[in-house]
């Protein structure tokens, strides 16, 4: 399996000084810097905009300079505008619900013409179906473990499942896409999670509602065996 990264969730930072909080989540050891873009139509929130990823963009460096990815997650529809918008804004990765676009195949093949890497986005109960077609031309998926559209949730568990199901299909394919897992990740269930099969954590509350950022993250690699 592919190293364990950690991924936290500006949508639970302060949004008062995001540079700052993006500046030292990435300190203390984020592999990529996660954007939960809600559009208050696909899901009842609203969070951020391309302007907030553009504004961040030189923030998402490390230390030494070396750029640190931003991992955007689109809970938005329709998708391809905003998804083109992201990534003339600075995204690395950018991930959509394959419910909220018309034509899920040219979504994929419009964020792949964009310059980023794309993924694909299954809520707690939506059939897999469509990733048996597009898995040759995705890069990673995103299992949700809560209903999209607001931080701080608890874990559900059958995603659990899902995650072992659509490790199978990756390993299957061949291809080394990466299966992320988004919502209620906490050091108390992320090796369940990692058993299952996934390889990268969206961690909002447990890392930003933390009072140390090194040690919260330290604690989920910790729990996956990867400190």
């Amino acid at each position: 399996m592919p190293a364990c990264l950690i991924a936290p969730s500006i949508l639970s930072a302060d949004f008062a000084c995001l540079g700052q909080e993006v500046r030292a989540v990435i300190d203390a050891g984020a592999d990529w810097i996660h954007f939960d873009v809600m559009d208050q139509h696909y899901v009842p929130n609203l969070t951020f905009g391309p302007m907030v990823c553009q504004a961040l963009r030189p923030h998402c460096v490390t230390a030494s300079g070396q750029p640190v990815p931003i991992d955007v997650h689109l809970m938005v529809e329709p998708v391809d505008a905003l998804a083109a918008a992201f990534a003339q804004a600075g995204a690395n990765l950018i991930s959509f619900h394959p419910d909220a676009s018309t034509h899920v195949h040219r979504s994929v093949q419009g964020i792949r013409s964009a310059g980023c890497k794309v993924g694909l986005v299954f809520n707690p109960a939506a059939p897999l179906e469509v990733l048996d077609w597009v898995i040759d031309d995705i890069d990673l998926v995103l299992i949700m473990s809560v209903n999209p559209g607001f931080g701080g949730q608890g874990f559900i568990d059958s995603a659990l499942r899902k995650i072992e199901v659509v490790r199978g299909r990756i390993t299957a394919s061949g291809k080394p896409i990466r299966l992320e897992v988004d919502g209620g990740i906490k050091a108390d269930n992320i090796r369940r999670a990692f058993d299952a099969g996934a390889d990268t954590f969206v961690a909002g509350s447990a890392i930003f509602g933390a009072p140390d950022y090194a040690l919260a993250i330290a604690d989920l690699r910790r729990a996956v065996g990867a400190a």
